[in-house]
């Protein structure tokens, strides 16, 4: 599903989507409460992503992204936004996205964007979105060994080069292991915290101090 209230986007975000031989454009919407209507209706057909634009009348993306998650079976969420440190992408990851993109991005990150939160993974690599959070996350009263002690110290590793953007293939090649074995630590990583997904841990990395602003 496309989500921006700008026609020309939603088109042009359409025809890159539908250039693939496996990906389809089900839904577009011109809102997120429309878009949230849509998802919601008994004659929906099924969404896995929502490509979703941050700033939009009636119901803008951070609202739209919190609902969805509410939804039974919610499909992953992809933010768009215009500038790359926007407090209101932060705002979407905190709501629930698995990432953002900035919407002049090429054609084809946002297509591999899709196929990342499509399989499970989390938008957190790019430089822009290390800095969002670094800037913008206030550290809450959270003790970082409070966080930090329910994970074994191979855990502790894999966490702390993942709250730093570091990908699964990239973790492998910094902690010596295989890529199976690093997602592996990074699901075990998750439940343990209670989270949902890598960009989650990215920010209680922040926010609870475990990492800083500039640790990597």
């Amino acid at each position: 599903m496309i989500v921006d209230d700008q026609e020309l986007l939603r088109n042009g975000l359409t025809m890159v989507v539908r250039s693939q031989p496996d990906m389809e454009v089900v839904a577009e919407a011109a809102d997120g409460l429309s878009a949230l209507s849509a998802l919601s209706a008994p004659e929906s057909r099924h969404v896995d992503v929502v490509v979703m634009d941050i700033r939009m009348p009636r119901m803008d993306g951070v609202i739209a992204t919190r609902e969805i998650q509410r939804l039974d079976d919610p499909p992953k969420v992809l933010v768009l936004t215009t500038f790359d440190l926007d407090e209101h992408a932060l705002a979407a990851l905190r709501a629930g996205a698995s990432g953002f993109m900035l919407k002049d991005a090429p054609g084809e990150e946002i297509i591999a964007a899709i196929r990342h939160v499509h399989r499970g993974d989390s938008i957190i690599a790019p430089a822009t979105t290390r800095r969002l959070i670094g800037r913008l996350v206030a550290k809450a009263d959270t003790d970082p060994d409070a966080v930090l002690k329910v994970l074994t110290e191979r855990e502790r590793e894999v966490f702390l080069s993942l709250a730093g953007g570091a990908s699964n293939a990239e973790i492998g090649v910094e902690l010596f292991l295989s890529e199976t074995t690093v997602k592996t630590h990074v699901g075990r990583i998750l439940t343990k915290l209670g989270l949902r997904d890598r960009v989650q841990a990215v920010v209680l990395a922040y926010e609870s101090g475990v990492v800083t602003p500039g640790d990597r």
